[in-house]
């Protein structure tokens, strides 16, 4: 059967349609109303709009295609049923770009919220200060939201979207719950682990290193089985406790303090290691990178929170074979050098020597003196002071809190301003130029 007028028009008036919807979806730029602060730094916006206007521009072409073939003699011999598949299959990319467009817009529109929509845009300085590291990649743009749960999550840059096509930015999910203190920065540099280690490729090069030492080790094989399966968000909490110091494995024990049922759960679909290992692995990769006794009364604390009693016999084995195994397994961490590094390792890299607990201590006592060297300091530095001086008990966390709302406003609005600055200095260069 061929195509009638009537199934012609029907198919017409849809397609055209579709093309009248997808010219409402408009560029961020030109809709969401936020304070200049809290909007999205400018390389992350353009990255989005970018991406999102080649998906319409795509889209559009197909649909002025099929268009084309529906009013073109050359479909009179087409079946209605041919020509509703192709329609479908139109739609159905319509429906992607829409979920791409929602999938950006639910983050930016946060950007609104009263005090919120600045906070984010401190996170954002914040989160891309976590993840730079000069000489070894291009960090990729980074954007945060607030959603309600107890922890954090990333969408990856350059990883796929629903639909096909690679995310432009890094879009991190922070818990509502942690704003605002010192425990944001341990789920925030938690997730700009998880891109670091990919920009790095370190899960699949420790990986290779794990799956020797299983081979190696007969006695203690399940453990290092374990630790290869929980590799990845190991070396998101590695490069937490790096960046961030003990405010990481505090703001840590914050995300995993459940039930006890949940903190000796082994669940083997799951890919962070069980809670109360964690938490002493955490303490253990912090104690290498920092000696201080302050580790160990951390962990112990944990463990009186959790004494891990009673518990059953697979269990109890399974937990003593990875405490036995985790001195070597953060020195398997400490000391590896993959080939992104250049033959250097993380601790190298990341300069764990301007982030010795005695020297975050000194920055707390000299920045209470003069107050405006703190706002000079790197962001993620200034975390890490602060965390420290949260585990010395030299802040209250009343003032703690107040402390970060006005450094999270602080670095949107100097990013803010620069920015503009940049931008207004543009035209007069190319006036100079002329």
């Amino acid at each position: 059967m061929a195509l009638d007028s009537y199934t012609r028009a029907m198919l017409l008036h849809e397609t055209r349609s579709l093309m009248t919807r997808l010219a409402k979806v408009k560029s961020f730029a030109l809709q969401e109303t936020m304070l200049p602060a809290a909007a999205l730094l400018p390389r992350a916006q353009s990255a989005i709009d970018r991406h999102l206007i080649v998906g319409r521009r795509q889209l559009r072409r197909l649909i002025q295609q099929f268009l084309g073939w529906l009013q073109h003699p050359s479909s009179n011999a087409a079946t209605p049923e041919e020509a509703q598949r192709r329609f479908t299959m139109l739609r159905l990319k319509f429906n992607v770009v829409l979920t791409q467009f929602d999938l950006f817009s639910d983050v930016i529109t946060q950007r609104s919220e009263n005090e919120t929509g600045v906070w984010l845009g401190g996170l954002d300085v914040v989160a891309a200060d976590a993840l730079e590291l000069p000489g070894y990649y291009e960090a990729p743009p980074v954007i945060c939201y607030l959603d309600r749960d107890i922890g954090a999550a990333i969408r990856r840059a350059r990883t796929r979207l629903p639909g096909g096509g690679q995310n432009p930015v890094a879009v991190i999910r922070v818990p509502r719950e942690r704003m605002v203190g010192t425990g944001i920065a341990s789920s925030l540099v938690h997730e700009i682990g998880h891109q670091a280690a990919a920009l790095l490729d370190l899960v699949n090069s420790l990986r290779v290193i794990l799956k020797g030492l299983q081979r190696g080790s007969a006695g203690s094989r399940l453990s290092w089985q374990m630790w290869e399966r929980w590799i990845s968000e190991i070396i998101a909490d590695f490069w937490s406790v790096a960046r961030v110091g003990i405010a990481s494995t505090i703001g840590l024990i914050g995300v995993v303090s459940l039930p006890r049922p949940f903190v000796f759960r082994l669940n083997v679909d799951d890919p962070h290691p069980i809670p109360w290992i964690r938490v002493r692995l955490s303490a253990a990769i912090g104690e290498a990178l920092f000696p201080h006794p302050q580790w160990r009364r951390l962990a112990a604390l944990w463990e009186s929170y959790y004494p891990p009693v009673g518990l059953a016999t697979e269990t109890q084995n399974l937990l003593s074979q990875l405490m036995e195994s985790m001195p070597a397994f953060v020195s398997v961490l400490t000391n590896h050098r993959p080939r992104a590094l250049r033959g250097r390792s993380l601790v190298e890299v990341m300069d764990v020597a301007q982030r010795q607990p005695a020297r975050l201590s000194a920055l707390y006592r000299e920045w209470g003196a003069n107050p405006p060297e703190m706002y000079r300091a790197s962001p993620i530095l200034v975390f890490a002071v602060i965390g420290q001086a949260r585990a010395d008990g030299a802040i209250t966390p009343e003032d703690e809190s107040a402390l970060l709302s006005k450094l999270l406003t602080y670095w949107t609005v100097r990013v803010t301003v620069n920015t503009s600055e940049l931008c207004a200095a543009v035209p007069a260069m190319r006036s100079v130029a002329t």
